[in-house]
């Protein structure tokens, strides 16, 4: 059992930490692992997230600057909270994946800057959610300057909220055709 802000920081620039422990909470706190494993730039394994039921800024920059992350964990949730992805894996250069993203509740900057400049990323997830009203900024710089991805995803929403795609895909140099809108 969780409480807010429990773990916020714990781990910030242990840059020789190569092995998280086990988090297996199911159910959140707010800004519970915020920034927990940030700057760790040892750390090239995430640990199992199996968290269904999020709270604002829970995973929010969890893994800021962590340079050789080369795996992100499996995020189940498929309803979202209040900017609960946003910088998760901010400057994670060696990340070539991303996990899949099941969700169709999102919320307000939940997905924003999530994969800000993953340069070695090369796939989107599937980005099912097809109404984004009342979410603003739910994607917002999502993929910014991840310069080898090559395509984006399908963009399904036919309902949208303010500043939603706003500079989603600025600095993908290697995109090379937009989703049909």
């Amino acid at each position: 059992t969780l409480a807010n802000n429990c773990y916020h920081s714990m781990f910030y620039n242990c840059t020789s930490l190569t092995a998280a422990p086990e988090l297996p909470a199911t159910t959140l706190a707010n800004n519970c692992y915020h920034s927990m494993f940030r700057q760790c730039t040892s750390l090239t394994v995430a640990p199992e997230l199996p968290a269904t039921t999020l709270a604002d800024d829970c995973y929010r920059s969890m893994f800021y600057d962590c340079t050789n992350l080369t795996t992100a964990p499996e995020l189940p949730a498929a309803t979202l909270a209040d900017r609960c992805y946003r910088y998760m894996f901010n400057n994670c250069t060696s990340l070539k994946a991303a996990p899949k993203l099941p969700a169709t509740t999102l919320a307000e900057y939940c997905y924003a800057n999530m994969f800000y400049n993953c340069t070695s990323l090369k796939a989107a997830p599937e980005l099912p959610a097809t109404t984004l009203v009342d979410h603003y900024y739910c994607y917002y710089e999502m993929f910014y300057n991840c310069t080898s991805l090559k395509a984006a995803p399908e963009l399904p929403a036919t309902t949208l909220a303010e500043s939603c795609y706003k500079s989603m895909f600025n600095g993908c140099t290697s995109l090379t055709a937009a989703p049909e809108l």
